[in-house]
């Protein structure tokens, strides 16, 4: 009888240690799926059936058993072991709670433009007039768009040719109106507020990045061009598969714009190109700072860029603090990602109104330093080529598992498509180009 306490304590003991050992990895899991059931829920207007059936099906958030709470609340529980919640805040979109005072705290929320139903797309949203251009092979564009739905999971693209809608396709369940999370697309929206700041002289992307932290030692000499390149030398860990940076700062942290901040230098400025979403968050920080109200801050984003764009679905998260995700959180139609290929396509013109400099397209495209022609600022790069059968000058916005806004210049093409798995994007725009003659 000894013989079997023993053990059981033993047992019980094994398994505390291994709950304790894995209970942060508990606490990102269920972070997770409570936010993306969150903002799939009530910021996308799906139902909880098919988040959990389509997005949050994957090992091992699948793990996680999760419900609704009232006031627009996601609670996501792992074994029973540990529960997270997240909040739905309007204007704001779905963020995670760190204690019960977040769920009641008060925010504020941009003020937003009233979407233009009666101009055309793409500067509107009304119906375009329907133009059939000569040298364009419908038949081989739309084989070669519906060729990427079904195992490829994509779930929409819209094809854009000298600013007409010449393909647009979408999965069971989704159309125009179907909000699409970018995931780090984000960052290419990040990195536009700075060309818009420095087109309004407000400031220069070559000054010192102005972090009060980094004064009195040698990250003092990094630049915000080095921080939209990637190339600032400051540590970080963009590792999805464990506990790392990357997943503390988007599940764990309260102010997400700190996480880049306090890390030291691991290599060399200007010279040390690493993926880093906290590098990203760390730029929305810079941005908030140039403004001396919140509210300013909050509305700047939509007032100089989504909005007068009329990328009027688009939805940017924020952390508890009210920061924007800038890594990360952006929602919007396929229509509406389009458009902003079809700003940069436009090099900053926006119907009549130049937005940023046409320089500031040539920048973002242009390879950072140590990244081997892939990346520009916030941008990825086709110089390498990474797709040998498409033009070296594409460039493009890129988020997890597909999420694209493709832009070729020479052939007056924009090209988007949103999934939940990657595909081969090499045959996949080779075809697309060659349908237009």
């Amino acid at each position: 009888m000894k013989i079997v306490k023993r053990f059981l304590l033993l047992l019980s003991v094994a398994a505390l240690l291994i709950v304790m050992f894995n209970y942060p990895k508990l606490s990102i899991i269920a972070g997770y799926s409570a936010k993306n059931t969150a903002s799939s829920v009530f910021l996308a207007e799906r139902s909880l059936a098919f988040t959990d059936a389509t997005d949050n099906n994957f090992s091992p958030v699948n793990v996680a058993t999760d419900n609704l709470g009232n006031n627009k609340m996601a609670i996501s529980s792992v074994f029973g072991l540990l529960t997270r919640k997240a909040i739905y805040r309007e204007g704001l979109g779905a963020v995670l709670t760190l204690s019960e005072e977040d769920e009641n705290a008060p925010f504020l929320k941009p003020k937003r433009a009233k979407s233009d139903n009666v101009t055309p797309f793409p500067y509107g949203n009304a119906p375009q007039k329907g133009i059939i251009f000569a040298n364009v092979n419908y038949k081989k564009l739309n084989e070669t768009v519906s060729s990427i739905f079904g195992k490829d999971k994509s779930r929409a693209v819209v094809v854009i040719y000298k600013d007409q809608i010449l393909a647009e396709k979408y999965a069971e369940g989704f159309e125009e109106n179907s909000k699409i999370l970018g995931w780090s697309m984000t960052k290419s929206i990040t990195s536009t507020i700075f060309g818009i700041l420095q087109h309004q002289k407000k400031l220069s992307v070559s000054n010192k990045a102005p972090i009060k932290s980094w004064q009195k030692d040698a990250r003092k000499n990094i630049t915000i061009h080095n921080l939209l390149q990637m190339n600032s030398g400051l540590e970080w860990d963009e590792n999805y598969d464990k506990i790392s940076d990357v997943t503390k700062m988007l599940f764990l942290e309260k102010d997400m714009t700190k996480a880049q901040e306090i890390k030291p230098l691991s290599g060399n400025t200007n010279a040390s190109w690493n993926y880093s979403s906290g590098t990203s968050n760390l730029l929305s920080g810079i941005i908030r700072n140039q403004f001396e109200t919140h509210q300013e801050y909050l509305d700047f984003w939509y007032t100089n860029l989504i909005d007068k764009i009329g990328m009027n679905s688009m939805v940017l998260e924020t952390d508890l603090t009210g920061n924007y995700v800038g890594s990360s959180y952006a929602w919007a139609t396929a229509r509406d990602w389009a458009k902003f290929g079809l700003l940069y396509l436009h090099k900053g013109n926006w119907n009549g109104e130049q937005l940023f400099d046409a320089s500031w397209a040539e920048y973002v495209a242009t390879p950072t330093p140590t990244s081997d022609g892939t990346y520009g600022a916030q941008f990825w790069l086709n110089v390498k080529p990474t797709f040998q059968d498409v033009p070296k000058n594409m460039f493009y916005a890129d988020g997890y598992q597909g999420q694209r806004v493709y832009i070729l210049p020479d052939q007056e093409l924009v090209v988007v498509r949103v999934g939940l798995a990657n595909m081969d994007e090499n045959t996949f725009l080779k075809a697309i180009i060659e349908s237009i003659q």
